[in-house]
């Protein structure tokens, strides 16, 4: 009967994908390129766990980002959550709910009952503290026991035995999964865990609980998946990965103009033309405060970030949806729609924000990063774009987004100044700045232009055809000289027809095929076989090692 039903058809969760071979050669060249780069610049590398408590993730993404957090709503066997020392409380626990649910159950007298509870009242457990804490109190709090001085405990007025024992064990059974659920044996708020939403919140909680190991300003890269509850769409993912830079102890705007040196320096190995675009939180609270509406600088910052998804006319209607006046969203649109060179666009904002000493102080920064990037001459476009809001929380100063030029997709990577982030966990006074490259998206980018070098996603350079034992056995060792000077090589394990291993090779991209029978092993060489020219040549093994080097 069972062998008659239909195996579930397997499937993954929409926002997710596999990676063959070929594609993860592909991401494992973006993810080295950016590495590189990010060791070019003393930034060292750490990792955290794919979960954090949802407290530590809780209200730092905004009221948007907190509705895109997955939660763990299952943390699987609950033991396996405790420690040794907890795991005992538990046991405990079982056995005093299950001791009390037996005399509840039996036909026990109410003298051998509350003979019972005086002594889960005495002890000095503290499994039966937390009960006589919580079960007894509530029991006297609704009249069923009532205290007596000399038996310690009875049956309330109006209540009898039966009814006592039905409210035990009810309450012993509430409390006992209200434990089990949130740990409270060993007293922790906040138990509840969701997988990371970015790198930087996990990476300031990182901070605060290492501050002691390390040298600040400290340099840091991250190149770990991410997952948010967002609609799958084109270029927007479940689970993707984030490839983080960060430098924290720092207030210097040179920590700013050297991440835009990396993206630069990223996107040109990789062959992608970008524009950077750069823009500042404290401008946009100066614009808040000038247009009259600084309380609502949240929720402007939100609607001018979607201008480019939703259109003018709707980040209008739904600024006046957030009770953003008339006269103040007239007065926002020449700013936001705001054009020329940078340094016309810097110009007109210390007009426009005169009267704003914050705006001022967005505008000089601003200008600061720009014109030291200018000296270097960056190989991609660098613009000042007052439309770039990132409606994240926790930026306090220069943002950052990277829109590719020649392929429509979202931003590729983003970044930003949080200059209080560390104080939510208690260290304040640290200064950050960070900027994460979107891999996946990037993946997406070089798929469509093309971009990848053969040699980046050709894994194998030399495949040995096997003819017998005899054979193989030779090829071995040729194969062994091969792989020490650091060339990729393989031998096909069976002996089967000459046809298959060559589609083998075909089917891989292997660039030679190395032939060895009879006649190559009397000379003691090889046939080297290039698979894109057909050509054939008999060499050594150290004549192979210099083709294959070149």
């Amino acid at each position: 009967m069972i062998d008659t039903i239909m195996a579930a058809k397997p499937s993954i969760p929409k926002g997710t994908r596999d990676f063959s071979p070929v594609e993860m050669a592909k991401r494992n060249y973006i993810f080295n390129t950016i590495r590189d780069v990010y060791h070019l610049y003393g930034f060292q590398q750490i990792e955290t766990p794919a979960m954090e408590m949802l407290s530590t993730l809780m209200g730092k993404y905004g009221e948007e980002g907190d509705k895109l957090l997955f939660k763990i709503l299952d943390s699987g066997d609950f033991l396996t959550d405790f420690d040794e020392n907890e795991r005992e409380k538990v046991e405990e626990l079982l056995t005093l709910k299950n001791q009390l649910w037996t005399k509840c159950s039996s036909n026990q007298s109410k003298t051998t009952l509350v003979s019972f509870l005086l002594e889960m009242r005495d002890t000095t457990s503290e499994v039966g503290l937390l009960f006589e804490e919580i079960i007894l109190k509530e029991l006297l709090f609704e009249g069923l026991l009532l205290s007596d001085k000399q038996s310690g405990y009875d049956i309330g007025e109006g209540y009898s035995l039966a009814e006592l024992k039905k409210a035990i064990k009810h309450k012993t059974g509430n409390l006992l999964n209200t434990i089990l659920k949130n740990k409270i044996i060993a007293p922790n708020v906040g138990r509840e865990k969701g997988l990371r939403y970015d790198l930087t919140v996990p990476f300031a909680r990182y901070v605060v609980m290492h501050r002691d190991e390390i040298t600040f300003p400290f340099k840091r890269y991250q190149i770990q998946p991410v997952w948010r509850a967002d609609r799958p769409q084109k270029g927007r993912y479940r689970e993707f990965y984030q490839c983080d830079a960060d430098v924290v102890g720092s207030d210097s705007l040179l920590n700013e103009v050297e991440l835009m040196q990396i993206v630069d320096t990223v996107f040109t190995r990789l062959g992608i033309r970008v524009c950077i675009k750069i823009n500042n939180r404290k401008i946009l609270t100066g614009i808040a405060e000038i247009i009259g509406e600084a309380d609502k600088i949240v929720d402007i910052t939100v609607a001018i970030d979607k201008l480019d998804k939703i259109g003018l006319d709707n980040v209008n209607a739904e600024l006046k949806e957030k009770g953003i006046s008339d006269e103040a969203i007239a007065k926002l649109q020449p700013i936001i729609l705001l054009n020329g060179t940078n340094e016309e666009k810097l110009a007109t904002l210390k007009e426009v924000l005169a009267g704003s000493e914050i705006g001022q102080k967005g505008v000089e920064e601003s200008e600061f990063i720009l014109k030291t990037l200018s000296v270097f001459g960056l190989k991609n476009e660098l613009e000042l774009d007052l439309t770039l809001a990132r409606g994240l929380n926790y930026y306090t100063g220069a943002i950052f987004e990277v829109k590719a030029l020649d392929v429509q997709i979202g931003s590729i990577t983003g970044g930003g100044r949080y200059d209080n982030l560390t104080g939510v966990f208690g260290m304040a006074g640290v200064s950050g700045v960070g900027i994460s490259f979107g891999a996946d998206r990037i993946f997406d980018v070089l798929n469509q232009l093309d971009l990848y070098p053969k040699e980046a996603v050709n894994s194998t350079q030399l495949l040995f055809i096997n003819f017998g034992e005899k054979e193989a056995a030779y090829s071995l060792n040729v194969l062994a000289k091969v792989r020490t000077e650091g060339i990729r090589a393989e031998i096909f394990p069976d002996s089967s027809k000459m046809k298959k291993q060559m589609s083998y090779a075909n089917a891989k991209n292997i660039p030679f095929v190395a032939l060895v029978g009879e006649n190559e092993m009397n000379e003691n060489k090889v046939t080297l076989k290039n698979m894109e020219t057909g050509e054939q040549n008999l060499v050594s093994a150290e004549e192979l090692i210099q083709t294959l080097k070149k």
